[in-house]
């Protein structure tokens, strides 16, 4: 490929590509983001690539990024029917060859249904799950091959840079941005035009751009999915940035080493850009010169953080320091740098195409535009999706997971990952922007979005997730290091029912005292769970603590013993127990919870086996017999 030395090379290269594609041809898009890659769906793409070659059809399979629906995995839609098929195997590449492919019909049976009427879906678009989403970043994930440059460039990839290099400064650039309302989509929320601006404003003629691929919070694969499925776009916009901060000439893409999928993505994305001329020296004849690498991180939670990253990629420890100066002053080796978001990035060629108004008109009045989610948890459907900032918990939960699995009761929502907070039932109609989360005690975080039903107990989700950022924490300041192991303890106390009344302030001072003082947001924000759900779920650690009780029936150690209905008084379990916690009342044998060690000596013996794990409020085990309402840990 020769490079292309203008602005109008690279139109007249989409030009022809378009034409290539616009054949009206069947096209098979197999589904390889890496949940449907461990379900199998390489080996379906060679299976369908096989049975076309051997049938003398020539149809494009190609191998997409993450297609969103990642519950029904492997999946495959058929164009120009837009056709999904899920949990497709290798068997059924002949059939879908030639039934879908040869005779254009729907292979009902592996057809994704609706999941109101039951009846095979004709097209992605009568699915709730994908007609109820906006994917705006998420719009070529799933349907161009991410290997493949001429696929991005056919769908419309670096018009918004040549754009840029021809017509518009770099003021205008950075303008256009403010004016959309772009934040960033790591957590924060700053705004990324005032970023830039500032990083323009900085003196120095060694300048840096990074992408934050760093993501590492439990729940989270919104950048994995996105560097996985459509790497370009977030290289086009990382050129933008570097062309409005000026003098910037070297860019990075900071990956931890446990996303090999994205990294081999990214690599193979930045090696084509650099044939094609979209990196390197006077990219597209404009004079620009910029170049990427990637770098590689060990997986630690902190080097999330900018200065922590940044250190990182210098070669030391990744620990964070103190701020000011910030690192759009002195960042990287001292250098003024510009760090964002793999998401942020993503939407930077979106909002140059489209426009500021029409970017500004999607949202609320201070969080404008889309953001994409990890759901997970408890729902029907998970998977990667994307609102419009302003959508309401229960739209996401509800409207596009498909509610709640086994007809259970929605307890929390718990948003923005370990340093976010949980959404209560009652916050359903909340939207979720920035300020409204905020508003709660919660954040928006990167956009992992685990929803827990009745089942979870939220005081041990708070302990999983304050266990991970104290496990995380780099040690650096004594506020995150002492105040989370000191906050776990307590709350580990609590779970086991050897806590007291005066452990609740204690936790919420200790919270607010490290959101206050920690050096970084780790820290900062590592509270969080704990506060969220101290203020919304405050009875449920009343319970554990008073009543040595676990109201979801999850905690291990608080789960006693009942004897059930069927008891004939047989006497054997009374004379068995070592602890003599079994004694007789008017309404016959009972268990003395106080003298009771739950060492199930009782059951070993009970002849009618109605001894059980009482472990709560309406919990499976609590000896009705009903299925499925067991306790579950599915959020570890």
């Amino acid at each position: 490929m020769t490079r292309l030395a203008s602005a109008a090379d690279l139109a007249a290269l989409r030009e022809r590509l378009a034409a290539q594609y616009a054949s009206g041809e069947p096209v098979v898009r197999v589904c390889t983001g890496s949940a449907c890659r461990a379900a199998g769906s390489l080996r379906v793409a060679d299976a369908v690539t096989e049975e076309l070659r051997r049938a003398g059809i020539q149809v494009s399979v190609r191998r997409t990024g993450c297609q969103g629906f990642c519950q029904h995995g492997p999946l495959v839609m058929v164009d120009p029917e837009g056709w999904l098929y899920g949990g497709v195997t290798p068997s059924d590449a002949a059939k879908l060859v030639d039934l879908t492919v040869r005779r254009r019909q729907l292979i009902e049976h592996l057809a994704c249904r609706h999941p109101e009427t039951g009846r095979p879906i004709g097209s992605t678009s009568e699915l709730p799950f994908y007609q109820r989403q906006t994917r705006l970043v998420l719009r070529h994930c799933g349907l161009i091959d991410p290997t493949s440059i001429e696929d991005y460039i056919a769908a419309g990839g670096y018009r918004a840079l040549a754009r840029v290099l021809e017509t518009m400064s770099p003021e205008a650039v950075i303008s256009l941005i403010k004016r959309a309302g772009l934040r960033g989509r790591g957590g924060a929320g700053f705004p990324t035009g005032r970023k830039w601006e500032a990083g323009r404003a900085a003196t120095g003629t060694r300048k840096f751009v990074i992408c934050n691929a760093d993501e590492g919070d439990p729940g989270a694969f919104m950048d994995r999915s996105l560097l996985e499925g459509d790497p370009h776009a977030v290289l086009e916009g990382m050129i933008i940035c570097a062309y409005a901060i000026g003098d910037c000439r070297e860019g990075f893409v900071y990956v931890r080493e446990e996303y090999p999928l994205a990294l081999e993505h990214v690599r193979i994305a930045i090696e084509k850009a650099r044939e094609f001329g979209l990196l390197g020296k006077n990219i597209l004849g404009s004079g620009l010169d910029f170049d990427i690498e990637i770098r590689r991180g060990a997986g630690a939670f902190v080097c999330g953080e900018s200065t922590a990253l940044m250190f990182s990629i210098e070669g030391k420890r990744g620990m964070p320091r103190v701020t000011p100066p910030r690192s759009v002053e002195a960042g990287l080796w001292g250098c003024p740098t510009c760090l964002n978001n793999v998401e942020t990035f993503a939407n930077v060629p979106l909002i140059l195409n489209r426009g500021a108004d029409w970017y500004a008109g999607i949202g609320t009045e201070g969080s404008k535009g889309t953001k994409v989610f990890a759901l997970s948890g408890k729902v029907k459907y998970t998977g990667l999706i994307e609102v419009p900032m302003g959508a309401t918990v229960r739209q996401v939960v509800f409207d596009i997971g498909g509610g709640i699995e086994q007809g259970k009761r929605f307890k929390a929502a718990q948003i923005g990952g370990p340093g976010g907070g949980c959404i209560a039932e009652e916050h359903l109609d909340l939207p979720i922007d920035f300020e409204s989360l905020k508003g709660v005690g919660s954040a928006m975080g990167s956009g992992a979005l685990v929803v827990v039903d009745e089942t979870t107990c939220m005081v041990d989700l708070a302990r999983y997730f304050l266990s991970f950022t104290q496990q995380e924490s780099c040690g650096k300041c004594p506020p995150c290091r002492i105040g989370t192991y000191q906050m776990l303890r307590i709350l580990n106390r609590i779970v086991e029912g050897k806590g007291e009344e005066a452990d609740l302030r204690k936790l919420d001072d200790l919270g607010r005292l490290i959101s206050r003082t920690s050096l970084c947001g780790l820290g900062k924000s590592a509270p969080g769970p704990v506060l969220s759900t101290l203020r919304f779920f405050r009875e449920e650690y009343l319970a554990h603590i008073l009543e040595r009780r676990c109201p979801a029936g999850s905690c291990e150690t608080l789960k006693r013993l009942t004897i059930g209905p069927e008891c004939v008084q047989c006497g054997l379990c009374e004379e068995t127990c070592p602890q003599h916690a079994i004694m007789e009342t008017e309404n016959g044998l009972a268990i003395d919870l106080l003298l009771c060690v739950n060492c199930g000596a009782c059951v070993s013996v009970c002849p009618m086996e109605c001894i059980a794990e009482a472990t709560g409020e309406g919990g499976a085990n609590d000896g009705t017999g009903d299925e499925g309402t067991g306790p579950d840990h599915s959020y570890h």
